[in-house]
């Protein structure tokens, strides 16, 4: 069996930290007859006995990491455990500052708005998606103004093509008993504004 050598003792070192999990068996912790090898650049080694891995694992440097141990042979990988567990601690750190709540803004409109109304709630709009936010746009029917939908698709579709650079169509309009409804959304590669103008909703 392989005595404890340099990568043995960066195992101690290495097991601190990380999103892999403390119960992750390394090198001669895997107490099995043989595995079911993957090499460092994830190629397909077959099913090798466990004393043949670990001389693999030494003789590159590597550790012998068990990463399906419920698999019969249990599936190992020939890596830097230390650096492997390194780089995911510092994805998800990475993952967790991009991460952003997701706000849904709303702005009501009237099927028959006057054009300087209009300029108004898509400004509304344009900055709620420039700061990242998802935007409800609600048309809101009255009276016989419920018989032309048709007036309201037309608006939210006018809407949705004039703030096309910062936003896309996430949910078409549909009919919500008086109202119809539609959401935009922002396109990922806008950076949102930190300090956006918070435009009244409504």
């Amino acid at each position: 069996m392989w005595a404890p050598g340099r990568n043995e003792n960066r195992k101690h070192s290495s097991d601190q930290g990380g999103p892999i999990s403390s119960e992750t068996r390394i090198n001669d912790r895997i107490r099995v007859p043989e595995v079911r090898l993957v090499g460092p650049a994830g190629e397909q080694v077959g099913i090798v006995r466990i004393e043949d891995a670990l001389r693999l694992a030494q003789e590159n440097d590597l550790d012998l990491v068990e990463v399906a141990p419920q698999a019969r042979p249990p599936v190992c990988k020939l890596m830097d455990f230390g650096k492997f567990k390194y780089e995911s601690a510092q994805k998800a750190r990475e993952s967790r500052r991009n991460q952003q709540l997701t706000v849904i803004k709303e702005q009501k409109l009237r099927p028959k708005i006057d054009q300087h109304d209009y300029e108004t709630k898509k400004g509304h709009v344009s900055r709620f998606l420039a700061a990242g936010n998802k935007v409800k746009v609600t048309i809101m029917f009255r009276g016989r103004e419920q018989s032309r939908p048709e007036l309201g698709f037309r608006l939210l579709q006018k809407l949705a093509d004039d703030v096309t650079e910062l936003g896309f169509v996430e949910s078409s309009p549909k009919q919500d008993g008086r109202n119809m409804i539609m959401v935009l959304a922002p396109h990922k590669n806008v950076k949102p504004k930190a300090k956006a103008e918070q435009a009244p909703e409504g």
